[in-house]
């Protein structure tokens, strides 16, 4: 397990990433997606990673193509971070409470993909950020972090509180999720022996 950088350039993106699974929170953000750059940095804050992400990308023609490939950008590099996996706590959960929003997020790092999005967002857009992108940026992390994630509105009625508490609960459970056990440091958290 390591810091890892990252480059990922397409016809509609061009984006460096860096990575500390354990670091301090510390986060520089230039997406070009003011609201993504503010769930970026609390998601750091919240998880206790150092990241950084510099993205440019064809935001004159929306916001959809940036933010779904930093997701995937991201999900990369935590796959890479983590390597085989030897020593961490694989499972990770949250219930977290956002003013009136309440959201449950539970992850495993198990190597196989999934997400389920559980999610009413009452309005479409908060500024100019179409809220559809939340469930299209956890997409494109878990297809290529390999994790399953489940992400449940319990309540809430102000849809960026609802996003915020998405992005603070997820931090905290790959926090969890991604910790070393020190009972089990040198082991890989499967009866399989691999992930």
């Amino acid at each position: 397990m390591k810091t890892v950088s990252l480059e990922r350039k397409t016809n509609e993106t061009d984006i460096e990433l860096a990575l500390d699974l354990y670091g301090s929170g510390q986060s520089e953000i230039r997406t070009g997606v003011g609201f993504l750059d503010h769930m970026l940095t609390l998601f750091a804050r919240h998880g206790g990673f150092d990241l950084t992400v510099s993205c440019r990308g064809d935001v004159e023609v929306d916001d959809h193509h940036s933010v779904e490939d930093i997701g995937i950008t991201l999900g990369l590099a935590f796959a890479e971070a983590l390597g085989e996996k030897r020593g961490i706590r694989r499972y990770g959960s949250t219930i977290l409470p956002m003013d009136e929003a309440l959201i449950l997020t539970a992850a495993d790092f198990s190597g196989r993909d999934y997400l389920g999005f559980d999610v009413a967002m009452p309005a479409e857009k908060v500024g100019t950020f179409d809220t559809e992108l939340v469930q299209e940026f956890w997409l494109g992390f878990v297809r290529n972090a390999k994790c399953t994630l489940h992400i449940r509105e319990l309540a809430g009625t102000n849809t960026h509180h609802i996003i915020e508490g998405i992005f603070k609960s997820a931090a905290r459970t790959f926090r969890d999720a991604v910790s070393i056990d020190p009972d089990h440091a040198d082991d890989i958290p499967s009866t399989k022996g691999v992930l």
